[in-house]
């Protein structure tokens, strides 16, 4: 897999359109994440999106490596409006904020098949609400200063 963040404007005057700021993912496709049919099973579909989102909050230095170690999937929405084939590896996953609160926040996805336009319709649209959560209470917990404007760079505007 290889991560390459992305930083793009809003939508500038004259008709050119530029998306908004989102980290991209490269995400390779396994021969095993195939089905019967030929196009990438909805569970690997959900695996491979988390596969995405690791690089982005979780490695290295990033102020929100902490959730690594205390963070739980709250919700999960998939939404399919093309087929996406192991010949699309490495599929691009562009991924940003939807929403951001005290506890949790919610990423929004577009995935597309490798090669395709930034800005032509995704094969797979997803979001994924994620909130912080202590390991040893077992209770939620706020999300740091440092967390919050991490995430908040990442924030569709």
């Amino acid at each position: 897999m290889t991560s390459v963040g992305s930083v793009n404007g809003a939508v500038k005057a004259g008709g050119t359109v530029v998306l908004p700021k989102r980290f991209h993912a490269k995400v390779d496709v396994r021969w095993s994440d195939m089905d019967v049919f030929q196009h990438i099973n909805h569970a690997r579909m959900v695996t491979l999106l988390e596969e995405a989102r690791i690089p982005w909050l979780f490695e290295g230095e990033r102020p929100t490596a902490g959730l690594r170690t205390g963070c739980v999937l709250a919700d999960l929405h998939v939404r399919y409006r093309g087929q996406l084939r192991h010949e699309d590896t490495p599929l691009d996953v562009a991924m940003w904020i939807e929403q951001l609160r005290a506890v949790d926040f919610t990423i929004g996805y577009e995935v597309r098949a490798n090669g395709v336009a930034l800005d032509s319709p995704p094969a797979v649209v997803a979001s994924t609400q994620i909130a912080a959560f202590d390991i040893d209470t077992q209770r939620l917990r706020r999300l740091t200063d440092e967390e919050r404007e991490y995430l908040s760079l990442w924030r569709a505007e």
